[in-house]
């Protein structure tokens, strides 16, 4: 998939997540975004929403959150506290530009993915939670640009649903994220071998969507197909944020941007061909020698003749071919079999 300028078949597309953690500041939020670039992203991503585009101002018990981090917030204060406000969108994408990132949003509604076409942005990301969203996936599709989808909360067929609304609108620039929507996200339950089936049973593009802790998950992913990974990302951790539990910083993600690098570099590409190191190595390998003096006509035998290394004489594999027969010429102890001696 191409996002901007990025080939994922290329390189795994790095994805600093900004979500929540500007904690109110756009200062602080332009900073990150540069701090992002230092540590390694490829692509910052923000989100575009207002509390009512993605639910009601009430505090009914419905709309109130039990556990985990955000007990006791409604969802309408949790949304107001959280978000980026329209009026900063210019100046951070503009700062992306100048730090030479991606830059590219989460809009939660029609109207949040309308505002966001004047700043022409090089692709569209769905948000886990609004997968279910058959009209919205419709109007994002048909805007062309490429589809970015989290699959945190989706059954099958709601995966097989959006594929297919964004096919049927004639968008096939789809990338399908596996991603747990918990926060933080435990290693049990991860799942990630789920990266590798996405990639058969739909022919997208596939990555991960990280809330667990550390950089472990990453790397992992990658290793098994995931050619986007996208990761909160937080200035330092002295920053206060909804999202500051499960975000890695600056020097975190500097570790892991090197280490999925790193991973990529080790899985290079499935080939059975030699290179120059593994070529020159084969003078260490195996091979026939002659174990003592053997005279012409003399009878060639397992004590006279030793498969050793290094791996200048004759392959191993001749071996049983050759003993028995007598030698063609007088071979001293340590010569090299050859070819001539068969």
């Amino acid at each position: 998939m191409k996002i901007a300028n990025f080939d994922t078949n290329e390189k795994v597309l790095l994805i600093a997540e900004l979500s929540a953690n500007h904690s109110g500041s756009l200062e602080l939020a332009v900073e990150t975004i540069k701090a992002a670039k230092r540590a390694g992203a490829d692509a910052v991503k923000l989100q575009t929403y207002t509390a009512d585009s993605l639910t009601l101002n009430s505090k009914k018990e419905d709309f109130m959150l039990r556990g985990g981090l955000w007990d006791g917030y409604d969802l309408y204060s949790l949304y107001q506290k959280a978000l980026t406000p329209r009026e900063w969108h210019e100046t951070l994408f503009k700062t992306a530009a100048n730090e030479g990132l991606i830059c590219f949003s989460s809009p939660f509604s029609n109207d949040d993915a309308d505002f966001l076409e004047r700043f022409d942005p090089p692709a569209y990301k769905i948000a886990s939670f609004e997968v279910t969203d058959y009209d919205f996936i419709r109007h994002i599709a048909k805007k062309g640009k490429p589809v970015v989808i989290s699959t945190g909360i989706a059954t099958l067929r709601e995966i097989e649903d959006a594929v297919q609304f964004c096919k049927e609108c004639g968008n096939e620039n789809v990338a399908l994220l596996k991603c747990t929507s918990s926060y933080p996200a435990p290693l049990e339950g991860m799942n990630l071998l789920t990266i590798a089936d996405m990639k058969r049973k739909f022919g997208a593009e596939v990555g991960f969507s990280d809330h667990t802790l550390g950089i472990v998950a990453p790397v992992v992913a990658v290793s098994l197909g995931a050619r986007i990974v996208e990761k909160h990302f937080i200035l330092n951790k002295e920053v206060r944020s909804v999202d500051e539990a499960f975000s890695l910083d600056e020097d975190e993600f500097k570790q892991m941007a090197s280490a999925v690098r790193d991973a990529e570099k080790l899985l290079g590409k499935a080939v059975y061909e030699l290179d120059e190191r593994a070529l020159a190595s084969r003078n260490y390998a195996r091979s026939l020698y002659a174990s003592a003096d053997i005279k012409k006509g003399e009878i060639f035998s397992e004590q006279n003749v030793k498969s050793v290394r290094p791996g200048w004489g004759l392959h191993p594999k001749f071996k049983r071919e050759l003993i028995g027969k007598p030698a063609k010429r007088d071979i001293n102890f340590g010569d090299r079999l050859s070819s001539e001696d068969m």
